[in-house]
């Protein structure tokens, strides 16, 4: 017999937060897709780009070395995580102490915060959405998280503490596509 718990965590996470279906930690931590992609985390994170539809337009975004597209969040800072508790189980955070990029013309940083040596690109901290696979990008917009793009702002204040990796002296050039704010 399943416990209800389960049940309510096969709801669409993403469509039920696009409906403000008020997500609970409890019906996020029993997510069996929120504990594969947290598990995945911990391996070294490579950080490359790939094209993806975002809002019907086909986007070069920032995708782990799973293919899942990553995410920042509006709320957080260069340095500090505002993301925990139950929202972090549906917006698990990228982390490695040694990030590697392949393509990328910004900066790659790992920032000693509360999850850990969490990724960060251009300052700005790194996560996966739940609900999403490998190319699909189905949390854009949602509780304040958008897609990470090449052409990402860098984040004014970025933190230089902690390791980091230049990819490349030249500004990033915007995606064109708006997502890159």
């Amino acid at each position: 017999m399943r416990h209800p718990r389960i049940i309510i965590a096969s709801v669409s996470l993403a469509a039920a937060a696009a409906l403000g279906g008020g997500i609970t930690a409890a019906a996020a931590t029993t997510s069996h897709t929120s504990s594969q992609h947290a598990a995945s985390q911990q391996a070294a994170a490579t950080v490359r780009t790939v094209q993806a539809s975002v809002g019907g337009k086909t986007e070069a975004v920032l995708v782990n070395s799973q293919g899942l597209p990553l995410y920042y969040y509006l709320n957080d800072t260069a340095a500090k995580s505002a993301v925990t508790g139950g929202l972090a189980a549906l917006w698990p955070p990228l982390t490695s102490a040694s990030p590697a990029a392949t393509g990328l013309t910004g900066k790659l940083a790992a920032v000693m915060d509360v999850h850990g040596d969490q990724v960060a690109y251009n300052g700005h901290l790194l996560y996966t959405f739940a609900d999403d696979e490998p190319g699909q990008v189905s949390g854009q917009g949602v509780q304040g998280f958008f897609v990470a793009t090449p052409g990402l702002t860098p984040l004014s204040g970025s933190s230089t503490a902690g390791s980091s990796t230049p990819l490349n002296t030249a500004p990033a050039a915007p995606s064109g596509g708006g997502y890159g704010y």
